[in-house]
């Protein structure tokens, strides 16, 4: 079978940064819902269409195509009692924009004198990665999966 439009596909991957240092890879196999429901980055499921079990893909993505641009406005600095006690660096926190309502996660980046520095960016954003990934199985997706726009069942998303 191969991968196409409306197949689950299970993979294990490994991502690279430019100087080639493992910065992720996957412990269980991810399964994803193939076909543009954006359950994956869009180069990487373009990478992976056609192919079939035990085949391989390498794909370079760019910031745009990966985790996009570091933007600085989304690095802000704010006052320790803001946060709580047992604030430490690397903690996530999740806020929402004034603006546009749209929740946004932030990352503790630095505590210094009374100021904590937290990036909403992601912590891959600016970089350029490659993807190497393995397909380990491919089935096709169920009516309801499709419906729903994701995996069901085991490794994938549960009601």
């Amino acid at each position: 079978m191969q991968i196409t439009p409306n197949s689950v596909v299970s993979l294990n991957y490994t991502m690279f940064n430019a100087e080639g240092n493992i910065i992720d890879q996957n412990h269980d196999p991810i399964v994803y819902l193939h076909g543009g429901y954006d359950n994956i980055l869009p180069a990487v499921e373009a990478a992976l269409d056609g192919k079939s079990v035990g085949d391989k893909v390498s794909v370079t993505l760019t910031p745009e195509e990966g985790f996009g641009e570091f933007d600085a406005q989304y690095v802000r600095q704010e006052d320790v009692g803001l946060f709580p006690p047992d604030i430490e660096v690397g903690m996530m926190f999740e806020t929402r924009d004034p603006e546009t309502e749209e929740t946004m996660q932030f990352r503790v980046t630095a505590i210094d004198a009374g100021v904590v520095t937290v990036d909403g960016n992601h912590p891959l954003a600016g970089m350029t990665i490659r993807f190497d990934a393995e397909v380990l199985e491919i089935r096709e997706a169920s009516d309801e999966e499709i419906v729903h726009g994701h995996v069901h069942g085991e490794h994938g998303h549960q009601h």
